[in-house]
């Protein structure tokens, strides 16, 4: 039974997802913070970041049948942005619902997005099962290794793992 929870998580999801982009149309407030709207816009570019780059890198490394769609990998896929998230298009979705209210400048643009944030972080626990269901314990390790979602300890981590190999010599 677990497609009709997948079904209301999608309903819900689009009409948050949906409700925030229109209320920051509607209320965008040219006169508040010129900062608040510059970090928003910046929120917003790096979601575009970690929206797209997954659908390359599936494509290219997560041995995607032919005439098939990016997400239906064949092999784990463990390198470039899914070396720092786990989840980077869960990611770029929270990142988008933080980034509108940035850039609108209205709190009222805020309540929607937590909605959808909080869908987004839920629907993780949904992949993670489905993932450890087709790819085992490499999965498993994996989970260990890399954030579901926070993309600062990611880097950190990766940066520290590439300053190990320079020492040791790799």
């Amino acid at each position: 039974m677990k497609r009709p929870l997948t079904l209301l998580s999608a309903i819900l999801l689009t009409v948050s997802a949906g409700g925030q982009i229109v209320l920051a149309l509607l209320l965008y407030n040219p006169a508040g913070s010129a900062l608040l709207e510059t970090a928003g816009w910046g929120v917003l570019w790096l979601s575009a970041v970690f929206g797209w780059l997954p659908i390359f890198t599936l494509r290219r490394h997560g041995g995607v049948p032919g005439g098939k769609a990016y997400v239906h990998t064949t092999r784990l896929v463990k390198r470039g942005v899914y070396g720092i998230v786990r989840h980077p298009q869960y990611l770029a979705g929270v990142l988008l619902a933080v980034a509108l209210p940035l850039i609108a400048r209205h709190w009222l643009v805020a309540l929607p997005g937590a909605a959808a944030i909080f869908i987004y972080y839920h629907d993780t626990f949904a992949e993670e099962s489905a993932c450890v269901r087709k790819f085992g314990d490499d999965y498993r390790r994996y989970m260990e290794r890399v954030p579901r979602l926070n993309f600062a300890a990611g880097i950190v981590r990766r940066l520290r793992e590439r300053k190990e190999r320079k020492t040791n010599g790799h």
